[in-house]
């Protein structure tokens, strides 16, 4: 009997992040000009280990050595699929990487990226971060021309689109192809002598532009600049394609009107605490929420304590505002990875507390304050209050540094349907019964938006119901089911 058990897949009591959004993926590129051959490679290896928390399903790097592509991908982690041997075989002065957690098409190696493929300019590689809700008519139109597909990804659509227009140009076609497409995306692409990076026009998945000396980095995230030595530049714009090469950076505006709507669960919870998105500090945003999460909803108790990792900061924000004492509340384990073996259901029971455990001393003969970044299903909060009752809490005030998350997300993040998401049908006061905390506090929309202190819009979709563009019609009768 198989006992190994995948915590993306599994329902069991023990998965913890089964109570989370899942991100979808995390992108990278550089193009070195002052550097040898063997550095591109290695950079983009570090950078996808800082962006790893934005997937942790499959890895690829693709190299140009100015003449040829090659790539190397497979399921695992960064650090399980590239060895330093790998590395050392993946020379070039151009790189793009990407981390992938699945929501369009299958989890296989087939699908992992950067896809390669071969058109009429030369050689191409491309990787994507989001989700185009137009795929599938696309996909069919291509298919009536006579395209083959060898995955279930939306990239590969992307891949299709640029190729057909290869005669044309790169940078025309690029420019062509994402005119057809609906939906978010933060791109990397890489040819035999050009590294291009292309974004959204609502700006709702995050890339950043990075430099070291001459050279030039894209990034999902800020966090993976400081982990390979690069300064952030700037964020690339809504609506704008970036193309990198010898001659060094230009820049192409494909969309008119833009806004830039980012995501904001990036603040929330996907992004790692120590990046900067489109002049946002996602820590000190975080601190923000929690401060004004006891604005909001204000409770008395001895200690605040937070869900490891990312609902810390909130946590902290909200023992300053409140003058309540922060205290460390769970010991996370670190080495726990995304299985392990669980032999019976009352192991997998017993199993939480392998993951996450109460710090005992700190709970004991108190009223905590417990804040988490989101609740989706409601399942791993009933799991905390429940570990902190028996490690012996008097009361559990649980609160949260988002607004009520009611609807699903069609725009590169893995979200229940709505009839799964406790907040879709469920009032505050029944979800508290339902977690049995003893007070329950979310903040508020105004709040999330008053936090986030920036002169610009931000995809509240999730909890809305109000998305920057539509979404298909046979998703959105889907998350009503």
């Amino acid at each position: 009997m198989n006992y190994m058990l995948d915590e993306s897949k599994c329902k069991a009591p023990f998965c913890l992040d089964d109570d989370k959004f899942k991100e979808e993926c995390g992108v990278f590129g550089a193009f070195l000009k002052d550097r040898n051959d063997e550095e591109a490679a290695a950079i983009t290896y570090y950078g996808l280990y800082a962006l790893q928390h934005r997937g942790q399903e499959s890895a690829g790097i693709t190299v140009s050595d100015g003449e040829t592509l090659k790539c190397h991908k497979n399921m695992g982690l960064v650090s399980d699929v590239f060895s330093k041997d790998t590395i050392k075989k993946l020379k070039g002065k151009g790189a793009i990487g990407h981390v992938r957690y699945s929501t369009t098409g299958s989890s296989n190696a087939g699908n992992a990226q950067p896809i390669m493929s071969t058109y009429k300019l030369g050689s191409i590689s491309i990787a994507h971060n989001g989700n185009l809700v137009n795929a599938n008519v696309i996909r069919e139109l291509l298919q009536d021309g006579g395209c083959i597909f060898q995955t279930s990804i939306d990239t590969e659509v992307v891949l299709n689109l640029i190729a057909r227009g290869a005669q044309k140009g790169i940078e025309n076609s690029v420019v062509k192809a994402m005119q057809a497409i609906k939906g978010s995306y933060a791109i990397v692409i890489l040819t035999e002598d050009k590294l291009i990076g292309v974004r959204d026009p609502n700006g709702i998945r995050p890339m950043c532009i990075g430099k070291i000396g001459e050279d030039y980095i894209l990034s999902s995230e800020s966090c993976a600049l400081d982990s390979v030595g690069a300064e952030l530049i700037r964020d690339v714009e809504p609506g704008e394609i970036v193309i990198i090469d010898e001659s060094g950076i230009n820049s192409i505006k494909f969309a008119e009107k833009t806004k830039c709507e980012t995501c904001a669960f990036e603040y929330i919870y996907f992004a790692r605490s120590d990046s900067t998105i489109d002049g946002i500090n996602v820590y000190q945003s975080r601190v923000r929420a929690g401060r004004k999460l006891y604005e909001e909803c204000p409770a008395e108790a001895d200690i605040v304590i937070g869900v490891p990792d990312s609902g810390i900061p909130a946590a902290v924000g909200y023992a300053e505002a409140s003058g309540i004492p922060y205290g460390i509340g769970f010991i996370k384990n670190k080495y726990v990875g995304r299985t392990f073996i669980a032999p019976s259901q009352e192991m997998r029971e017993k199993a939480v507390s392998v993951k996450l455990n109460p710090l005992k001393v700190n709970v004991e003969g108190k009223r905590v304050v417990i804040v988490d970044d989101s609740i989706v299903r409601g399942t791993t909060s009933k799991r905390l209050v429940e570990t902190l009752r028996k490690a012996g809490a008097k009361e559990v005030h649980f609160r949260v540094s988002s607004p009520v998350v009611k609807y699903p997300c069609y725009f590169g993040i893995d979200t229940p349907y709505r009839k799964d998401l406790i907040g879709g049908h469920l009032t505050e006061n029944e979800i508290k019964e339902k977690i049995g905390a003893d007070s329950l506090g979310y903040i508020s929309m105004n709040g999330i938006v008053d936090v986030l202190k920036k002169d610009k819009g931000f995809c509240l979709g999730c909890f809305s119901g109000i998305y920057p563009m539509s979404a298909p019609i046979e998703m959105s009768k889907e998350s009503l089911e």
